[in-house]
């Protein structure tokens, strides 16, 4: 997986996501993504890590808090959908991204590197966000 940056969507597991989203903008698609997380029992893929970060900061934008660095070719597809019809995906987002700090491949290639910490910090802002 390639990755140039920290940021959440800055790989491109999280760059074919966002680009499948763009072209199928439907909740069941972030559901899946989200879902694959949360209920992983064992240590999560990092690409399946990567995607999950990428659906929940997508959640976090549909309920109007997007992190400052959201890909602003999603915002047009992000205003079309009813975030009063989100709060289980919100709840599942929630899950999905503690599970990824907690045990997940991604988790530990970051654990790895100088930019751990912002990484960390990272994730944290997004689950302030969707909570």
């Amino acid at each position: 997986m390639g990755t140039w940056g920290y940021y959440n969507f800055d790989n491109d597991a999280a760059a074919d996501f966002a680009e499948d989203f763009r072209d199928n903008h439907t909740e069941a698609v972030l559901y899946e993504a989200l879902a694959t997380a949360a209920e992983e029992e064992g240590a999560l893929e990092a690409a399946e890590a990567s995607e999950a970060l990428a659906a929940a900061e997508i959640v976090a934008a549909i309920l109007g808090k997007p992190a400052q660095e959201f890909p602003v070719d999603l915002i047009p597809v992000i205003v079309k959908l009813d975030a009063s019809e989100s709060e289980d995906l919100r709840e599942l987002a929630i899950e999905a991204v503690e599970a990824v700090v907690r045990k997940s491949e991604l988790q530990e290639q970051w654990a790895a590197k100088d930019d751990y910490p912002n990484w960390q910090q990272l994730q944290q802002g997004l689950l302030e966000r969707l909570k």
